[in-house]
């Protein structure tokens, strides 16, 4: 193998392909403006920086452009990493690698989680890479040619460096990213932030923030600016000490951009901090609300969001420029046989358009795993996707053993997408919306950009406005908007388009719910439970014997014809 650290090394970085069925993956919603993908691959083009900078790197997002022999004759080694969505992906990535007789570094989430899914890597890097790069970098030039790299601290978000993003073509993208914060300080126990990250948030300073959007601007990018964080007010302090200093560089830059983030909804109870992120033109926030039931919170310690009007809440963050978009879950133990309802009542009273619904889902390494594990009642070990359908929360919930019945889950769970997804309750959601919310934008785009917003508007319309599905719903939110809340039309314009994706990928995951109905109907949900148990006891079996193989290095520290044809897709 060639001499890598001190060499002018070739570094592909490879982001895994994601299923277009995802929740995020809105393909086609891209294409209305020339995008290819949603989101910039932020880990890796972090990765890379914290990777020598005398190597020559080529990143390539499998979202957007094929990966190609090409790319790994050109390659000394090459870089992947990800999460369980991702996981088929990266395995092909390493067997192509290998098969090209190039060495694999591999690290993200998933591979933190579950390492033995990925022993054929060459080398594994946990955890967060500003620590335990620096050490597989150690070993390297040591010659090492294999190594399991862990470090059980927290980083120092002080000491991240400014992502490449200049080895992006922005073009592809609907938005770009910038990580201000890791951790979270709440305890909900189904949820692995806590677990990856920490439970006492760690910020990027003020000026490393600054830093990033001027690189950014520097490098010509312009308009939708994503803080990836999960959550952003997790360190309020700080928080607050950030977005005038942004509101400030904004202001002097012309507002090059505007934001969108995900937080608590404890948001709600902050005037102050609405303000600022109104100030600064934030305009979508995702929350995770996961269930209407107070009882059910208290009992997966989601505490923050017990005995809060909700309704008011989400309403008041309307009302300071943002859309909500929500986290849901269903299949939570003790769960009432009234929860569909429930929750059809609770999205539509709300007006959240963009709903995440999916089934609970033990993750690796959570308390709720742990729990069920305890209690023998987890089916899996692991979480190792090996079917196509196997996507995310939304198609590959319910690995354990429930306790109310499974098929009262799946007939509900599929009953309440069904409902929020039919054209009519969605352009209901999006109407109440669009009149609720008060803007105050502040990205300004050029001449030539609002040439482009209008043809993609014009390109919206044609999809919806023409459609016998959904053209009287959409040129009634048109009309509505206009005459009661103009300045909500662009939100509301924004929301009916992500419909496109949303009736498709709606469809899927009632379909594949069907499927499974259909499953436990025909076998019994006994002989279901025993079936996935003995699986469970196989999987177990070879994660023991992968186990032995892996070798860890000590850390420093610890359409067809005749169909009516459907959003340009055929029926």
């Amino acid at each position: 193998m060639k001499e890598l650290y001190k060499s002018n090394a070739k570094c592909l970085i490879v982001q895994s392909k994601f299923s277009a069925f995802s929740f995020w993956n809105y393909i086609e919603v891209c294409k209305l403006v020339d995008a290819k993908y949603p989101a910039a691959p932020l880990g890796l083009m972090t990765v890379a920086a914290l990777l020598p900078q005398h190597w020559e790197f080529k990143l390539i997002d499998e979202n957007v452009e094929e990966l190609l022999d090409e790319h790994f004759k050109w390659a000394d080694i090459v870089c992947t990493g990800g999460m369980l969505p991702q996981q088929k992906g990266m395995l092909k990535i390493i067997e192509r690698a290998h098969s090209a007789g190039l060495p694999v570094v591999i690290g993200g989430p998933d591979p933190t989680a579950q390492p033995e899914i990925y022993k054929d890597a060459d080398y594994l890097v946990s955890r967060e890479g500003e620590l335990t790069i620096p050490m597989f970098l150690k070993d390297l030039q040591k010659g090492a040619k294999k190594g399991v790299y862990i470090d059980d601290t927290m980083a120092d978000m002080t000491k991240s460096p400014i992502p490449r993003y200049d080895l992006i073509n922005f073009k592809n993208y609907i938005h770009v990213g910038i990580q201000y914060s890791r951790g979270c300080p709440f305890i909900c126990e189904f949820c692995d932030i806590i677990e990856l990250y920490g439970r006492k948030p760690r910020t990027k300073t003020t000026e490393q923030v600054l830093a990033e959007l001027d690189v950014l601007y520097k490098l010509g990018y312009r308009g939708h600016v994503d803080f990836v964080d999960d959550n952003f007010i997790g360190n309020k302090n700080n928080v607050k000490k950030a977005l005038p200093e942004i509101y400030k560089w904004s202001k002097e830059h012309g507002f090059p951009f505007f934001f969108t983030t995900e937080a608590s909804i404890n948001l709600a109870d902050d005037d102050a901090l609405l303000d600022m992120m109104k100030q600064c033109d934030f305009r979508f926030v995702f929350i995770g609300i996961e269930t209407p039931d107070d009882d059910l919170l208290v009992e997966m310690g989601k505490r923050q969001n017990v005995n809060k009007p909700i309704k008011e809440s989400i309403l008041k963050i309307y009302q300071h420029g943002m859309v909500v978009n929500g986290g849901f879950i269903m299949g939570f133990d003790n769960e009432k046989s009234d929860i569909a309802d429930r929750m059809i009542e609770f999205v539509q009273d709300t007006g959240i358009t963009l709903t995440m619904l999916g089934t609970l889902y033990a993750l690796p390494n959570t308390q709720l795993t742990r729990r069920l594990r305890k209690e023998g009642r987890l089916f899996e070990e692991g979480s190792s996707l090996e079917e196509d359908t196997s996507i995310d929360q939304l198609t590959s919930g319910l690995n354990f053993l429930t306790k109310r019945p499974r098929l009262e889950i799946l007939k509900d769970y599929a009953r309440v997408i069904e409902y929020i997804y039919n054209p009519k309750r969605y352009f209901e959601r999006v109407i109440y919306t669009s009149l609720n919310i008060k803007v105050d934008y502040k990205f300004k785009p050029t001449f030539k950009e609002k040439i482009f917003y209008l043809k993609s508007f014009l390109r919206v319309t044609a999809k919806l406005g023409f459609n016998s599905i959904t053209g009287i719903h959409y040129w009634k939110m048109i009309f509505l908007t206009l005459f009661k809340n103009i300045k909500g039309i662009e939100a509301a314009v924004n929301l009916a388009a992500m419909y496109i994706h949303f009736y498709t990928q709606s469809k899927f995951i009632v379909k594949l719910t069907r499927d499974k109905i259909n499953e436990v109907e025909n076998h019994g949900e006994d002989k279901y439970n025993d079936r996935m148990k003995k699986t469970t006891a196989v999987k177990k079996t070879e994660k023991n014997k992968s186990k032995t193989t892996m070798i860890k290095a000590k850390p420093q520290t610890k359409g067809k014809k005749g169909k009516k044809k459907e959003f340009g897709l055929t029926a």
